[in-house]
């Protein structure tokens, strides 16, 4: 765990970093700075540039992660990095086309609630290949294990420009329609310092030949792109079906509450970085021990640290609400919702690599499939009755039975599981955190109540995690930090 502990702890740092940019970006520029139908329509243009992205990408960000260990030769690794550069162009050109030739049917079918969006529709297409092959590029510097810089070009560098546009829109330099534009521009450029980068770790050498397993990577990458949707779909297709059932801002006021609960899921992120390659190569050197290793500590790492930003959120939520337009005060449900479903997937640890990088991805797929239909009912379902808390509901549910499936998965192909009894012991401290601190508040403003909760919550969660020894690597991680205070002082 030392290589995934350090890159893991410099991507959790950078993913924190661009939280809280983000925050200030949603929760107080947005909200203030831009009207709430232009919020909802942003919101709107890049949830579904999302749900797009593994289709453009054609898998191949989850192939290269898969197969490239399996390469020993600088031919071989040449050959399939070259299948992997131009394999998404099979995928993006002929939907550029098809969109192209049926243009108006498209903006019809998406505007029909909303006509804002009629003129916006096609940076939905434009913003999808530039994070598809974001993913790939990214993919290329994680198998030579270096996911750092690009994780701050993934979680952070779009951020600190959309503030910068922000405040530019605020002092009258750009117009909302320009901010928009030139968000999209933001994505472009990234997209291109990311490829100069991992070209920087390993230079492309263009050879057009076959190579062994070609067949198989074949197959892998186009049932993958469905594995991969999956998860966008079921992440991403709540704001997108609410611009179809509601007016375009309460997409804006529901997209507030569910980046509030996706903060919780940000270690899993940053940890996902550098596991996601190793799982595979442990995966393909047939290493079971290890793996067994990597899922109890991934997992248990993962709640702990999820577990804790859980309780910092919903202990402090009903302050944070009083500092957002009124408007936005009606997420609470949401958030708890969302904050829980965010939980249990970093209680999962690195599930979703195993099941991604071994030969039971196609179970992983029909799961999906299944689950995808079932996501669009209940949205169609609940929205029109619930509005936002409708969707926050479908969305729980589905990710509930997600993970349920994957875990009694892979504890039936693999024989393991990853909980602990001190897995347990966190579960308990969690509940009663939540007791003890929910309805404790101080009579201060609201921003010092928040700091205030927080350092005492994070005085006595750290003590008791590190008292008890919770989990090795957390302990490890606060005996440095304690070491450090010590030597400036």
């Amino acid at each position: 765990m030392g290589t995934v502990l350090s890159q893991s702890i410099k991507n959790t740092l950078t993913n924190y970093l661009g939280i809280v940019v983000g925050a200030i970006n949603v929760l107080f520029l947005f909200t203030n700075f831009l009207s709430d139908d232009y919020f909802g329509l942003i919101t709107f243009i890049f949830s579904t540039a999302n749900i797009m992205m593994p289709l453009m990408a054609f898998g191949t960000h989850n192939t290269i992660i898969k197969y490239y260990s399996r390469y020993k030769t600088r031919q071989s690794q040449s050959s399939f990095l070259t299948l992997m550069l131009f394999l998404p162009l099979a995928i993006i050109l002929p939907l550029g086309l098809i969109g192209y030739l049926s243009f108006n049917t498209i903006i019809s079918w998406l505007s029909i609630k909303n006509t804002i969006i009629k003129d916006y529709a096609w940076l939905i297409y434009i913003s999808a290949v530039a994070f598809a092959y974001f993913e790939v590029f990214y993919a290329w510097s994680k198998v030579q294990m270096q996911s750092v810089f690009g994780n701050f070009m993934k979680e952070l560098f779009h951020r600190i420009f959309t503030t910068i546009l922000l405040i530019c829109l605020y002092l009258g330099f750009l117009t909302p329609h320009e901010l928009i534009y030139s968000i999209v521009g933001v994505y472009l450029v990234r997209v291109l310092i990311m490829k100069l980068y991992a070209f920087s770790l390993r230079r492309p050498v263009i050879r057009f030949s076959k190579f062994s397993g070609f067949w198989d990577v074949l197959k892998y990458t186009s049932l993958i792109i469905i594995a991969g949707s999956i998860a966008s779909i079921i992440l991403e297709i709540d704001k997108f079906m609410l611009g179809f059932y509601v007016p375009i801002e309460e997409v804006a006021y529901y997209g507030v509450a569910i980046y509030m609960a996706s903060v919780i899921g940000v270690p899993a992120r940053a940890m996902q970085q550098i596991t996601s390659p190793l799982t595979a190569e442990l995966l393909n050197d047939k290493n079971m021990v290890e793996l067994k290793t990597l899922y109890k500590r991934s997992s248990l790492t993962l709640f702990i640290i999820g577990g804790f930003i859980f309780l910092l959120i919903i202990l402090n939520i009903n302050e944070l609400y009083v500092l957002l337009p009124e408007k936005y005060g009606t997420g609470l449900f949401i958030v708890i919702l969302i904050g829980v479903s965010e939980l249990l997937n970093n209680l999962l640890g690195n599930n979703n690599d195993i099941l991604f990088n071994s030969n039971y991805y196609r179970m992983v797929l029909f799961l999906g499939v299944l689950l995808v239909i079932m996501t669009a009912v209940l949205n169609m379902i609940f929205i029109p009755l619930y509005g936002g808390n409708g969707a926050a509901l479908a969305t729980f549910i589905v990710i509930f039975l997600y993970n349920i499936s994957k875990l009694l998965f892979v504890s039936y192909a693999f024989k393991m599981i990853p909980f602990t009894i001190n897995t347990l012991k966190t579960l308990l401290l969690i509940l009663s955190s939540v007791v003890l601190f929910y309805f404790w508040d101080f009579p201060f403003y609201p921003l010092i109540n928040i700091a205030l909760k927080t350092l005492l919550l994070v005085v006595l969660y750290s003590y008791i995690i590190y008292k008890y020894q919770f989990s090795e690597d957390i302990s490890a991680v606060i005996d440095r930090i304690l070491n450090l205070f010590f030597k400036i002082r």
